[in-house]
C-alpha cells in the first residue's frame, strides 16, 4: 500500500489552513485599560472551565457495507486485488467550486447510514445553514450524524448547533473548545488571551465521509467563499472525492478526532437552554430555506468532461480514476504535549507530523515539486532544503498569494523575507491576483465581481505523486494546528491538477523575476499585456508599511 515515509528529514515547507486564520494576540493600551482587561480575563475564568475528559466508550466508524447504494456504488474500488497486487482507490478531483457543493448534498442525501464530517470552519451563512439543515433532513431518515468543528470560529453558532444536536441520531462534538467568553468573538479573545498555550492549538482538518464508502478531503471549509458563493471574496480551492481503500484510512482518522481527551460533546461545553421543541423550532427558523437558498444546478459536465455526482446515482456506479491512494494526519494531541508526541498513532511514539512527512516525500522527488498554497514561509532551514533540492537539479515551482489578495498580509510579509532567496536559487515563483483573475477569459465569469484568492493546498511531485488535503505551508501547520492529507500516485489525477491550476500556462497571476544584476524583485503580467511592476502589485504604500511595522512585533513562528 502507498504510505507517507517513516523517516524524518528538516525541510524546506511548513504546512496549515484558515480563513482569516487566528494567529497572535497583541494589544496597546493604556494602564487603565490593561488593568481592566486584567480584570476581565479573571472573571470569565473564575466562572468557567472544561469538563472532566469523556468516560464513555469509544464511537467507532460505521464500514461501508453492500446494504447501502454508496457502499454498492463503491464495491468495485475496494475489491481486493486476485492476484495479490496493491488494491487501488478510486479519485475524483474537485477543483469547481459548484461541483465540489453539489457532491457534498448529493452524498448527504444519498447516505443511508452514517454522515462523519470534520471542519475547521462551519459559516454562519446560507452554505453552512444548507448544509446543517440537509444532515438533519439525513438524520430524520435514520441516518447517524457525526458533526465534529474546531471551536475558535463557532461564535453565534450555538443556538444552530445545539438545535441540531436536539435531533434523534445527531452528535456535535468541539475540538478544544472555549469554557468560557463563547458569546462572541471578543470575549473569546479574552478567553483566548488566558489560556493562550491551550487555545492557540487548532484543528484545521476538513473531512467528509459518507457511509465509510465515500470521502471528501480538500482544502475547503463550509462557508459561502469556499464555494463562490460570497458577496465580497471568493477563493481557489480543491478537493478530492475518494472511493476505495482510502476511505477506511480517512474513517479511522475521524475516529482518533472524535474519541479524543480534547474533544467534546457540545452539551458538556453548551448545556441545552430551552426544551427540545424550542431547540428544534429555533434551529427550523434560523435554518429556513429563505436564509439558506439552494445553489444553482449545475452544468452537464465539469472541465474534465465528467458528469456531476447525481448522474452517477441515476447511472447506479462511480467512475472513478484508479489510483494507489493513502490518508495521514496529526494526532489531535499536537503541540499540547510536553515532548514532541505528533503521531496520530501514539501521544508520544513519534515526532512525526503531517509536515514531516510531506517533506519527507519532497526528498524523494527526481525531477520537479510544485507547491501552491495560499501561505508560504520557508524559513531559513527551508531555504536550506531548497538549496540542497536545487543542487540535485529539482526545479521548484510555487504560487501563493499577491500582498494584495492575501486574507493573512502579515504572513505575506514573512513571505517577502524569502523571496528573492528563493528567486536565487532559480525557484519559478508566481503570486495570485484578483486584477489578473478578471482579466482571465477561464476565470473572470467564476468570481464576477467578488475579490479573487488563492485557498488550495496543492503539492505534486514529479507530475506522479499529488498532496492534497488542509496543509498550508508555514509555521503554524506545522507546529501549532492539526493538518489532515491525501497522497495519490496517478500520472492522471496529476494531468488534472495541471490542467485545472494552468501549471504550465500561468493565467490570474504575476510570475516574479529579479531586476538583472540587482536583489530587487520585479512582476510580470501574465495576461498578455507585457506589464512590469517595480512594486507590489495593487497593495498601496500606505498597506506595505503598515503591514511592515505590525510584522516587527509578530513572532514568524505564530504565522
Amino acid at each position: 500500500m502507498l504510505r507517507f515515509p517513516d523517516r524524518y528529514h528538516p525541510v524546506p515547507f511548513n504546512v496549515c489552513n484558515r480563513r482569516i486564520c487566528m494567529r497572535t494576540f497583541s494589544y496597546r493600551s493604556s494602564s487603565l485599560w490593561r488593568w481592566a482587561f486584567a480584570l476581565a480575563v479573571l472573571l470569565l475564568n473564575a466562572c468557567a472551565s472544561l469538563p472532566a475528559p469523556s468516560t464513555a466508550p469509544p464511537v467507532h466508524a460505521i464500514a461501508a457495507s453492500s446494504a447501502t447504494e454508496l457502499g454498492r456504488m463503491t464495491a468495485p474500488y475496494r475489491a481486493e486485488p486476485a492476484d495479490g497486487a496493491t488494491a487501488l482507490s478510486g479519485i475524483r478531483a474537485l477543483p469547481q467550486a459548484d461541483f465540489a457543493l453539489d457532491a457534498r448534498l448529493q452524498l448527504i442525501r444519498h447516505a443511508q447510514s452514517s454522515l462523519d464530517l470534520q471542519y475547521y470552519l462551519l459559516g454562519n451563512d446560507k452554505t453552512g445553514k444548507l448544509i446543517l439543515r440537509e444532515l438533519r433532513d439525513a438524520a430524520l431518515r435514520g441516518v447517524r450524524v457525526r458533526l465534529l468543528l474546531d471551536d475558535f470560529y463557532t461564535a453565534g453558532l450555538d443556538p444552530m448547533l445545539l438545535g441540531l444536536a436536539s435531533y434523534p441520531n445527531v452528535e456535535v462534538r468541539l475540538f478544544n473548545p472555549f469554557a468560557s467568553g463563547r458569546e462572541s468573538m471578543a470575549t473569546r479573545w479574552i478567553s483566548f488571551a488566558s489560556e493562550f498555550r491551550r487555545l492557540n492549538h487548532r484543528m484545521h482538518n476538513k473531512l467528509f465521509v459518507a457511509d465509510g464508502a465515500v470521502a471528501i478531503a480538500g482544502g475547503r471549509n463550509l462557508a459561502d467563499e469556499y464555494f463562490l458563493r460570497g458577496a465580497g471574496d471568493n477563493f481557489i480551492d480543491l478537493d478530492l472525492m475518494l472511493a476505495g481503500p482510502v476511505v477506511a484510512e480517512l474513517s479511522a482518522l475521524f475516529d482518533t478526532y472524535w474519541n479524543s481527551e480534547v474533544v467534546y460533546s457540545l452539551t458538556r461545553i453548551v448545556a441545552p437552554n430551552a426544551p427540545q421543541e424550542q431547540l428544534r423550532a429555533r434551529f427550523e427558523a434560523l435554518t429556513a430555506p429563505a436564509l439558506a437558498p439552494l445553489p444553482p444546478p449545475v452544468s452537464d459536465a465539469d472541465m474534465f468532461g465528467d458528469a456531476p455526482i447525481g448522474a452517477a446515482f441515476a447511472q447506479g456506479r462511480f467512475d472513478l480514476i484508479r489510483a494507489a491512494a493513502a490518508a495521514a494526519a496529526d494526532s489531535p494531541l499536537k503541540a499540547l504535549d510536553e515532548g514532541s508526541g505528533s503521531s496520530i498513532t501514539g501521544r508520544f511514539s513519534t515526532p512525526q507530523t503531517l509536515a514531516d512527512r510531506t517533506h519527507a516525500l519532497f526528498d524523494t522527488a527526481k525531477s520537479g515539486i510544485v507547491v501552491i498554497s495560499p501561505y508560504f514561509i520557508p524559513g531559513e532551514e527551508g531555504i536550506d532544503h531548497i538549496k540542497r533540492l536545487r543542487e540535485r537539479g529539482i526545479q521548484l515551482t510555487v504560487a501563493t498569494n499577491s500582498l494584495a489578495d492575501t486574507d493573512e498580509p502579515l504572513v505575506n510579509i514573512n513571505y517577502n523575507n524569502y523571496r528573492v532567496a528563493m528567486l536565487k536559487l532559480g525557484v519559478e515563483l508566481y503570486e495570485v491576483s484578483s486584477v489578473q483573475i478578471k482579466r482571465s477569459l477561464n476565470l473572470r465569469k467564476a468570481f464576477a465581481q467578488s475579490r479573487g484568492r488563492l485557498h488550495a493546498k496543492l503539492a505534486m511531485i514529479d507530475r506522479e505523486s499529488v498532496l492534497v488535503g488542509s496543509m498550508n505551508f508555514d509555521p503554524r501547520s506545522e507546529r501549532l494546528n492539526t493538518e489532515l492529507g491525501v497522497r495519490v500516485q496517478s500520472f492522471e489525477v496529476a494531468y488534472q491538477l495541471i490542467q485545472a491550476f494552468q501549471i504550465d500556462e500561468a493565467e490570474g497571476v504575476y510570475r516574479l523575476r529579479l531586476k538583472p544584476g540587482t536583489d530587487q524583485v520585479q512582476w510580470f503580467s501574465t495576461d498578455g499585456t507585457g506589464e512590469v511592476f517595480n512594486d507590489e502589485p495593487e497593495a498601496s504604500m500606505i498597506v506595505r508599511l503598515k503591514l511592515l511595522f505590525f510584522s516587527w512585533f509578530v513572532p514568524s513562528d505564530l504565522l
